[in-house]
């Protein structure tokens, strides 16, 4: 399989961190976040490349340079960060909502944009969705915007696999079910999910790494549960 050149967004914390120490082992890895001081930490423990970036920001500049002055070139994108914002609709600004899906819709529009130059031969962006975007799963009360958002994302991936067709790219979902991290905390206190981050990542790493050769522009409900 060779090592490959991996970009990790939302990797201070969770399955993001969680996937970053799975995959620098082996793999030339770029993580990026919010949490400056984090991914200091995460350098420190792992081989990994790090680049601080809010993905709220317009302007993905300074993003695309680091992606091509660390890495190179992209062979796995991992599509991690995502903001959760849980309170009831009525509550909701339009700053909420924008926030919720310039996170974790738009921003991958603005990547997609950013890094096509640097997106190598079989290279494969891989979103990490939720369960409670898929069709047809339970909803919550209080986490409208971000259920939706991650809908949204879902028929992004769809959509963006036939906008590049013609290309040897992959684009997969994965919408995942509990797992054990902080924004499950947000969402559900107290609720102990069945999965810890480290074992969904080695499923997503996994994943990421080979399954975009029998699967594409699908969106894959991976969950043991769903609170």
């Amino acid at each position: 399989m060779g090592s490959k050149k991996i970009l990790v967004t939302g990797a201070s914390r969770g399955i993001g961190k969680a996937l970053v120490e799975y995959l620098a082992k082996d793999h030339q890895v770029l993580a990026t976040a919010r949490n400056e001081v984090a991914l200091d930490a995460l350098q420190l423990d792992t081989d990994c490349e790090v680049y601080p970036f809010d993905l709220e920001k317009l302007d993905y500049s300074g993003l695309q340079e680091a992606v091509e002055h660390k890495l190179g070139g992209i062979d796995i994108l991992i599509h991690n960060a995502g903001l959760l914002i849980n309170k009831p609709l009525r509550q909701f600004t339009r700053d909420d909502i924008l926030r919720q899906y310039q996170v974790n819709v738009f921003s991958l529009f603005q990547m997609m944009q950013s890094f096509e130059p640097l997106f190598n031969r079989n290279a494969h962006i891989v979103a990490l969705g939720s369960m409670g975007g898929f069709m047809g799963s339970s909803k919550f009360p209080g986490l409208s915007a971000y259920s939706s958002s991650k809908g949204a994302l879902a028929v992004l991936i769809e959509c963006l696999q036939e906008e590049y067709k013609e290309s040897s790219w992959a684009f997969n979902c994965l919408a995942l079910g509990a797992v054990q991290t902080e924004m499950l905390q947000e969402a559900f206190p107290g609720y102990e999910a069945p999965l810890q981050s480290f074992e969904m990542a080695s499923y997503i790493g996994d994943f990421s790494l080979g399954g975009h050769k029998v699967l594409r522009g699908k969106v894959l409900p991976i969950s043991l549960s769903n609170p």
